[in-house]
């Protein structure tokens, strides 16, 4: 089995080299041939183009034949024999380097450089990252500056130009457009020659706001700009000058405008466990200041452990409902998130609000509710995906528990959706909100920048485990990892995740691909219910910016969460195109990081926050 483990580790490397030997053959054979129809072609013709006769015929083969073995007999001789080979050995030393610094940048860089690319796509890739726009025939230029345009390029080809490589580089399933609170928003404008994707009921542009400022927005539609009026008129230039945007935008539309709309997240306990605001004129004043200053709204959190505390099916909504009146007076938008975990124990967390009492009581009784580590401790912060489909919470399965509760909003509130006062709904898929795995948890001893555990061990996700391990063949896979190491542990000091580890074989990629799967299907069958609950509203899901061992091969804090996203594939793209299928937006948490790369602990933790923003972006 190590045999062909190192087989397949190489094969890639192994194919380039091939390739390249091939590539110096062909071209040794065109010259060769080159050579052969030229000379032909003086064997044909006389000197006035006439058909030569048979003895002149002679003459002439036997002068070219003369100057092609003398050296320098002439300009068209060919150079010595010794030249050549040294040129060829130039040539494939060359190709051998390149192709070394494809497949470093495809193990540890996450560039999505095509099979036979060469020095150009290279060139090009690092350029993009930069901030600068590379056009399929070369033409760079800064994205910033459209004055630094070449000014033969029109608006008009620029566009289709950028829909071109668009359609070449990018898969259809990618999202686009990643953005963050402390960048300005003309970056990503059309110009930026990245696309631009906005879920068509998207109220606002959601790169307006996340739970803080560290949050960067993601859309996710699928319209390019040339069916974008507004982005499309953006772009238009007049002697290397942009024309100004339209005076009057449409509210639903702000993508490729200067225009970011800002909400501001209200503090975690605005409402107690009673579900009665905290403090009303305090909360009023703060209201009308953010009124003064012309943001354009709230975020708030509905909390399940509030709302449906004591018993099943029964909702109070009172609290909210005051402060929603009071955000409709003073003329705000409201963005909710539909928060299904316990909040207190996290980064940032001041009030304690735990999941609801009646599901602490059955999770007494049945503890394999929750998410479970190798261990057996429980973690109690939201519900195991284990049960998505399991009745037992009195007689409901979790995804029809939170179903009920999305419904109950949206009937509760209908006017404020009619009104459009709720511009988006967030809906809570884990831990924190975020799409993942409970895996970092403090309370059981994580520190950062530990890996983490896998939080597989429950009843309901071994069976899970179990199934999938016989429809291989290989029941003996329905396990976890027994070397994966403790939630503080450093990849290389575990056998799973070290550089050539279990991750890489036969079992870590089986049990890697289920686990990161069962996040999948757990995002999928929420979201499909969120879309059916908000219908005409815009929904959104949150993802977390796992950065740290980002620069190793394996990227197991990733790994643990539940992306399964090693150097060598790509984890991403499978959660953008279940948002895509569902039209949610992306709220990625912590992109802000990407600007704070010379910290210590970043680089301490292999870390790196610009590639991650990077990855998610293309």
């Amino acid at each position: 089995m190590s045999a062909d483990m190192q087989k397949l580790i190489g094969a890639n490397e192994e194919d380039d080299e091939e390739e390249i030997e091939m590539d110096v053959k062909e071209e040794d054979n065109e010259d060769h041939e080159n050579g052969q129809k030229h000379i032909a072609a003086q064997m044909m013709l006389g000197a006035d183009g006439v058909m030569p006769s048979t003895s002149h015929q002679f003459q002439i083969q036997q002068q070219l034949q003369e100057q092609v073995s003398t050296p320098g007999g002439g300009a068209r001789r060919s150079r010595p024999l010794e030249e050549k080979e040294r040129t060829k050995l130039r040539e494939r030393h060359r190709r051998a380097i390149t192709a070394r610094i494809l497949a470093g940048l495809r193990k540890h860089g996450n560039y999505n450089l095509r099979v036979r690319a060469d020095i150009n796509d290279v060139i090009a890739a690092l350029a993009r990252e930069a901030g600068w726009v590379v056009l399929p025939d070369g033409t760079t230029f800064p994205s910033r500056s459209q004055g630094s345009r070449p000014a033969g390029d029109s608006s008009a080809g620029l566009t289709s130009s950028s829909s071109q490589m668009l359609s070449q580089q990018v898969p259809p399933t990618s999202l686009q457009g990643v953005s963050s609170g402390y960048c300005a928003s003309v970056e990503y404008n059309a110009c930026h020659m990245k696309g631009v994707f906005m879920p068509t009921p998207a109220p606002y542009d959601l790169s307006s706001s996340g739970h803080s400022q560290s949050s960067g927005m993601v859309g996710n539609g699928g319209e390019q700009t040339e069916s974008l009026p507004l982005i499309a008129g953006s772009m238009e230039v007049i002697n290397e000058q942009i024309i100004g945007l339209p005076p009057k935008l449409p509210e639903r539309d702000f993508a490729g405008t200067p225009y970011v709309p800002v909400y501001v997240m209200l503090p975690l306990g605005v409402v107690n466990m009673k579900c009665e605001l905290v403090d009303p004129d305090g909360l009023l004043k703060q209201l009308r200041v953010l009124k003064s200053i012309n943001v354009d709204g709230v975020m708030i959190d509905c909390w399940w452990g509030i709302v449906e505390a004591d018993a099943p099916q029964e909702y109070n909504w009172n609290g909210y409902r005051r402060l929603f009146q009071m955000v409709h007076e003073l003329k705000l938008k409201l963005q909710v998130v539909m928060s299904f975990h316990e909040c207190g124990g996290n980064v940032g967390d001041d009030v304690c609000i735990p999941l609801p009492h009646w599901v602490a009581e059955i999770g007494r009784s049945n503890p394999d509710i929750f998410f479970t580590d190798r261990e057996g401790r429980r973690n109690t912060e939201c519900l195991s995906w284990g049960i998505d489909k399991e009745r037992v919470l009195r007689g409901r399965t979790a995804v029809e528990v939170y179903f009920d509760f999305m419904r109950s909003f949206r009937v509760e509130f209908n006017e404020f959706f009619e009104d459009g006062i709720i511009s988006m709904v967030e809906v809570g898929l884990g831990p924190c909100g975020e799409l993942r795995y409970p895996s970092c948890p403090v309370k059981h001893g994580w520190r950062y920048p530990g890996i983490g555990e896998f939080q597989c061990y429950d009843q309901y996700m071994l069976k899970s485990l179990m199934k999938a391990a016989e429809m291989r063949g290989h029941s003996f896979w329905a396990r976890g990892p027994d070397n994966a190491g403790s939630y503080s542990s450093h990849p290389h000091e575990t056998g799973f995740f070290c550089d050539e580890g279990d991750y890489d074989g036969y079992y870590g990629r089986f049990f890697l691909n289920w686990y990161s799967q069962l996040l999948i299907n757990h995002g999928d069958l929420v979201l499909s219910l969120a879309k059916l609950a908000f219908e005409g509203s815009c929904i959104a899901a949150k993802l977390p910016g796992i950065h740290w061992w980002y620069k190793t091969s394996s990227h197991a804090a990733e790994l643990t969460a539940g992306f399964y996203n090693p150097c060598n594939r790509d984890g991403y793209i499978a959660i953008a195109a279940m948002l895509h299928k569902h039209g949610a937006a992306l709220n990625f948490a912590r992109a802000e990081l990407q600007f704070l790369e010379q910290r210590e602990d970043l680089q301490e933790a292999l870390a790196n926050p610009q590639g991650l923003v990077w990855q998610v972006r293309f």
